[in-house]
């Protein structure tokens, strides 16, 4: 349990990491001036060369790859919600390194998400008690 987690951590900050890139990347090639063939491809050309669309891309793989790691070790009904911590993360990571400014209102909606999180988190210890040692036959008179 506490592998899938420190695996689900990683990777919800390699997806945090994803974003910011992104971000940055699809703000720097800007939009399509109209939207037709010639400028959709010309903008997706654009985003195939940017540096931080690139290494976006590549966080988010790496983010995707931890995903499927967790899915084949876990109860997806599990590892699937506990995904959303991943938008307090990246709503972090929005605010510390791309200063966009997030209101209280959005913090609260996001601390609920976290709230939710927990209660899968803790659902789970509950399916799986700990184990209490049974008196051997030896020791029972």
């Amino acid at each position: 349990m506490v592998r899938l987690i420190i695996i689900l951590v990683v990777a919800l900050i390699f997806e945090a990491i994803g974003v910011v890139f992104l971000s940055k990347g699809l703000k720097q090639i800007g939009q399509p001036d109209q939207i037709n063939v010639a400028s959709v491809m010309r903008l997706v050309v654009k985003g195939a060369t940017n540096p931080n669309v690139l290494v976006g891309v590549f966080f988010e793989a790496l983010f995707f790859s931890g995903l499927l790691i967790l899915m084949s070790k876990g109860d997806v009904s599990f590892i699937w919600p506990l995904t959303s911590l991943g938008y307090f993360l990246t709503t972090l990571a929005a605010r510390m390194f791309l200063h966009e400014q997030v209101s209280p209102l959005r913090w609260a909606g996001v601390l609920l998400i976290v709230g939710g999180a927990a209660l899968i988190s803790w659902s789970e210890q509950l399916k799986h008690p700990p184990k209490t040692e049974t008196p051997s036959a030896a020791t029972q008179p």
